[in-house]
């Protein structure tokens, strides 16, 4: 196996798995409706807030990757729900889904051999591809933790 194909399988492992601590999957499955919402005493987001500004956050690191003229959210508004409660019954499994896409499309892009990991991106400043998917991981892994603490706080962890 090459140099170049082993990173890319790290990276993608690194964004997809669960080495040093509980997956995206684990830390949203099964949470009740009803608490998805609610802030425990002393946290600033919900578990529904982290889901959302998780699944944004990606979402824009994506397509600041690979277009060109993407407009990033504004920054801090744009990366967090309007709500700390889902607007609806299916929201939660929508974002969900929509992280789940984003987060194979971005993995597609790091494992693809004519992706260079290493060329600054066009639009970017100074910005690489390797550099996006260590950005999201590193994101990624954090609010998960964040997401697991709250639902721990709520009684809905295990």
């Amino acid at each position: 196996m090459s140099h170049d194909t082993a990173l890319r399988e790290h990276l993608v492992q690194l964004l997809t798995g669960s080495d040093a601590h509980a997956s995206f999957e684990a830390a949203v499955k099964a949470m009740p409706a009803a608490l998805a919402g609610q802030r425990p005493q002393g946290s600033d987001h919900s578990p529904w807030e982290l889901l959302e500004h998780l699944r944004i956050a990606q979402w824009d690191i994506l397509e600041f990757s690979r277009d060109p003229q993407h407009k990033s959210p504004e920054w801090p508004g744009g990366y967090w729900p309007p709500s700390a409660a889902p607007p609806d019954e299916h929201a939660w499994d929508k974002s969900v889904r929509a992280f789940l896409r984003d987060r194979e499309e971005l993995c597609a892009l790091v494992i693809d051999p004519a992706t260079d990991l290493y060329a600054r991106i066009s639009h970017g400043d100074g910005q690489t591809i390797l550099r996006e998917a260590l950005l999201t991981a590193d994101h990624n892994a954090y609010h998960v933790g964040q997401l697991i603490a709250l639902r721990k706080l709520l009684g809905a962890w295990r």
